[in-house]
């Protein structure tokens, strides 16, 4: 079997990066389509070793595509991923638009894969947030070993997780820095060169801000309601990969030794946790790789059942546009679609 695939946003980080993950990972298609808006229209990106044309979103009939994967942020996503599911294709959708749906399955295939079920109500799937999708990778299996109480993670985000506006932003500023010129501030709200902020997404009432209210809300709903998480979110001067440092409590006894030896054999995850120098990854190090990597892990003396690590995954693929993928392997292997009949 093989499945017509449209990736809308296909100019954009991340659908460039599902273009390129579809073509590795040998997904069975029959036809890729680039989508985007109309003044993308004709642009070039490349499928394997093959050039696609992009084609405008708005132009284009999906009534015989079966899977849609969306990467054109939430506005466009809550205007056309509707119309896209009632024309009977399967929307994998990248933004914010619909996670919190409960009419709509929201998806890490390590995580929780029998939700995926759910879809037929909507004919969409969501794809989490990219701090909230390697974090639960690791949590999972923990969880299911000892029973997380409470999380507490600090998180320190790639400009990449702001598009591509972000990475030029950074590299701009770098650059000025270097040559005495001046600094411009654009899409961050102060300087990212040199510089961390303590500052992603809007502030919310309680002082909280809008991702840090997502890695909450996210991690209920896939991984247990009962967690309590509190997060503070930073983005930092590194072009690709998502770290965090995490801190759980739970409510059995777990050591450190456990915890790597669960993390070594869950699927997803990859330990790499040497007490010595460089014994850890760092984005540097993820930026390209599916996994998500776990380091640091330790035993915190200051609670019951306290453990700390550190987690880093490639916020583009892990993030994003791997987990869009592995959410319509997913569909295929459970059987849940069938590719579309051609026209005669």
């Amino acid at each position: 079997m093989s499945f017509k695939v449209a990736i809308v946003g296909a100019t954009g980080n991340v659908g460039r990066e599902m273009l390129n993950i579809l073509e590795e990972r040998g997904f069975p298609v029959s036809e890729v389509v680039a989508l985007a808006s109309r003044r993308s229209q004709g642009t070039e990106v490349s499928f394997g070793d093959r050039t696609l044309k992009v084609r405008a979103l708005d132009q284009y009939d999906f009534s015989d595509t079966d899977i849609c994967i969306m990467s054109a942020g939430g506005n466009v996503s809550k205007e056309w991923s509707p119309k896209i599911g009632k024309q009977g294709c399967v929307v994998i959708d990248n933004s914010s638009a619909f996670r919190y749906d409960q009419d709509v399955p929201l998806i890490v295939p390590e995580v929780n894969p029998d939700a995926i079920s759910l879809f037929t109500r909507k004919n969409i799937i969501a794809n989490p947030n990219c701090s909230t999708a390697q974090l639960v990778v690791a949590l999972k299996p923990l969880h299911d070993f000892a029973t997380i109480k409470r999380v507490v993670v600090a998180t320190y985000q790639s400009v990449s997780g702001a598009g591509k506006e972000g990475m030029d932003e950074l590299f701009t500023q770098t650059r000025a820095v270097f040559v005495a010129d001046q600094v411009d501030v654009k899409k961050f709200t102060k300087r990212i060169a040199f510089n961390v902020i303590p500052h992603i997404d809007v502030f919310l009432d309680d002082g909280f801000t809008k991702e840090e209210w997502k890695m909450v809300a996210e991690t209920k709903k896939m991984l247990d309601p009962k967690i309590k998480l509190t997060a503070t979110c930073v983005r930092v001067p590194v072009f690709i990969g998502h770290s965090e440092a995490v801190n759980i409590e739970f409510e059995k006894p777990i050591t450190a030794d456990e915890a790597r030896e669960i993390l070594r054999d869950a699927p997803g995850c990859q330990v790499l946790d040497k007490r010595e120098d460089g014994g850890y990854i760092t984005p540097l190090e993820s930026a390209g790789e599916d996994a998500t990597f776990i380091s640091r892990i330790r035993e915190d003396s200051t609670i019951d059942n306290g453990l700390s690590m550190w987690i880093v995954s490639d916020n583009l693929r892990k993030g994003a546009a791997l987990n869009a993928v592995q959410i319509a392997e997913l569909l295929i292997e459970r059987g849940l679609i069938q590719p579309k009949k051609k026209a005669a």
